[in-house]
């Protein structure tokens, strides 16, 4: 059960879009989950390291990979875990998933308070303007008050 390999900074763990049939655990080092990566709109949206999980959506969805993951440490040590892998950690490593369960609710509540944020501000612009308002300033603040807390959550 302990499929665990070592790669150097750079490499592409897996690409968005691929098909997903299992999740990683970090052993040691760090990794960066990418959408768009090497492309014009590349964006970083996670910055995860030891202990942190990845790949999990793909795993019990089936779905192709939302996003790219690359290593940005030489020496990163991945645990590669199977479909029958994680089944088995509900027997004997019930932590394990609770704590995939406790990422999982963080990731998503950053992405519902973040969406919900910029929903506020756009609705706030189209009353303000609805309204006869110059609230490019705001706005502008608005923005800059996201963009903060975007670089803030993935550090």
């Amino acid at each position: 059960m302990a499929d665990i390999r070592v790669f150097p900074r750079g490499t592409v763990i897996f690409r968005q879009g691929d098909p997903g049939d299992c999740l990683y655990c970090i052993q040691s080092g760090r990794v960066g989950v990418f959408d768009d990566y090497g492309g014009p709109t590349e964006k970083k949206l996670a910055d995860l390291v030891t202990g942190d999980l990845f790949g999990e959506m793909s795993l019990l969805d089936h779905a192709a990979r939302s996003a790219t993951v690359v290593t940005l440490e030489d020496e990163t040590a991945l645990q590669r875990i199977s479909e029958d892998d994680f089944y088995a950690f509900f027997e004997n490593s019930p932590e394990t998933v609770f704590d995939l369960t406790k990422q999982m609710c963080h990731r998503l509540r950053m992405t519902t308070r973040s969406y919900a944020d910029a929903c506020h501000t756009v609705y706030e612009t189209v009353e303000a303007e609805k309204a006869g308002q110059d609230k490019s300033d705001s706005l502008l603040d608005r923005i800059r008050e996201l963009r903060l807390a975007y670089l803030a959550s993935i550090k």
